[in-house]
């Protein structure tokens, strides 16, 4: 598969847009002056604990409260012997606790937080409060697993725990040192803003969206990733040179270029953002999202078919799964995503749509679970929820028909 990263930078905005055999699939961006919070740690403090919910409220000096659940407030130690314990018994209404942003707030909730601190590198996650070494469930070859857990165990910190990132497969013991020693550097001087800074203050900032798209989304199938900024692009290069070398062959610069207009992306956007989407057969997807769920449904539309009903129903499921997939991914949706499926007489046929699915599912870095078909015929499937979806970004519920539909934001992204 041909990816393209795309990487606009204007004003207000830095924008980044991630192309998959020339199909539009991913988009993020943020504030030039604001950044996301979800990686930065802070020294916070208890406000109140709330043992009927299991979890507490965090002061970490932002607008809103963090929420601290029980299972993210147990040390990864307790956990790992087995010991659960309420929330009472580890926290008091006034401590201070470091904690870690998992999730941004969304809508009128606060952020989600975890005292189990992480620091990501392109090959490694170090885990500097636990012993343990793991790898990513996405490698499934098996000879690759026991190489990678056997390197692992001889450049492991004493005392520190790590995992395996997938960008790791086929990377040597050298490449995988270096990570660690820069994660372990960067703990260090953590630790000591830590012992300086007062409560409810920032001492870890997670990094800019450039600096995530490099760690994060970047694999070997990337082929190239266009800048349109100068000041963007040396930092990039900056990175790369320092964390992964290799990538600096596929960073290009073109200054002033208008990736937005060039690629015909806002109205890939807008197509988005509408409930239907058409399938190149003729059938149509319809998604609906609402506040506990969201809900797809798929259409033969203008799809009749060659043979017969049955192989009609297949061949137009077969490419809803791809595309259920890319929209996924493409809109930001996360939570429970229930798919009614066109109705399937043949179990073979029924299983086959699942294999695609999952196998398409695949291509998503947030974790995914499809669970299977439910005696109504629906696919059941969660996706990991760490932003605002792109309906939620750029559009708000209309004041003329009581929020039944929903209007461009008064200043869009776009």
């Amino acid at each position: 598969m041909n990816k393209v990263v795309l990487v606009q930078v204007e004003e207000s905005y830095t924008k980044i847009a991630l192309l998959e055999d020339d199909h539009l699939a991913e988009l993020h961006w943020e504030k030039n002056e604001q950044g996301s919070i979800v990686g930065n740690i802070y020294k916070g403090n208890v406000e109140n604990v709330l043992p009927g919910m299991q979890a507490a409220f965090i002061d970490i000096g932002l607008e809103r409260n963090a929420f601290l659940y029980v299972k993210e407030a147990i040390p990864t130690v307790l956990k790992e012997e087995g010991i659960n314990p309420s929330i009472g018994d580890i926290l008091k209404p006034g401590q201070e606790v470091l904690v870690q942003i998992l999730k941004e707030g969304i809508g009128t909730k606060g952020p989600r937080v975890t005292r189990n601190v992480t620091l990501p590198g392109h090959w490694v996650v170090l885990m500097p409060m636990v012993d343990h070494v793991g790898v990513s469930k996405r490698i499934e070859d098996e000879r690759e697993r026991r190489r990678l857990i056997e390197v692992a165990e001889r450049v492991q910190i004493p005392g520190m725990g790590i995992i395996i990132r997938t960008t790791a497969v086929g990377a040597d013991e050298n490449e995988l040192a270096a990570d660690i020693r820069r994660l372990q550097e960067r703990w260090q001087k953590i630790k000591e803003k830590i012992n300086r800074r007062p409560s409810r203050s920032l001492v870890y900032q997670g990094g800019t969206l450039v600096e995530r798209i490099l760690r994060d989304m970047i694999d070997d199938e990337v082929q190239q990733i266009r800048v349109n900024d100068c000041t963007t692009y040396n930092q990039m290069w900056e990175w790369a040179e320092e964390n992964y070398p290799l990538l600096r062959s596929r960073l290009h610069l073109q200054d002033g270029r208008d990736y937005w207009t060039e690629f015909n992306l806002q109205v890939e956007i807008e197509k988005a953002l509408r409930p239907k989407t058409w399938l190149k057969s003729g059938g149509y997807l319809v998604i609906q999202e609402t506040e506990a769920l969201t809900v797809i449904d798929v259409n033969t539309g203008k799809y009749t078919g060659t043979h017969d009903l049955e192989d009609t129903v297949r061949k137009t499921n077969l490419e809803a799964a791809r595309e259920i997939a890319r929209q996924l991914r493409l809109r930001s949706i996360g939570g429970i995503i229930v798919i009614d499926f066109i109705d399937m007489t043949v179990d073979s046929h029924r299983q086959e749509v699942l294999d695609v699915l999952r196998e398409s599912l695949q291509r998503d870095k947030a974790p995914t679970n499809v669970l299977g078909i439910t005696p109504l015929g629906l696919v059941e499937m969660t996706r990991k929820k760490v932003r605002d979806s792109l309906s939620s970004m750029l559009t708000e519920p209309c004041s003329c028909c009581d929020g039944r539909g929903r209007v461009y934001r008064k200043s869009p992204i776009t």
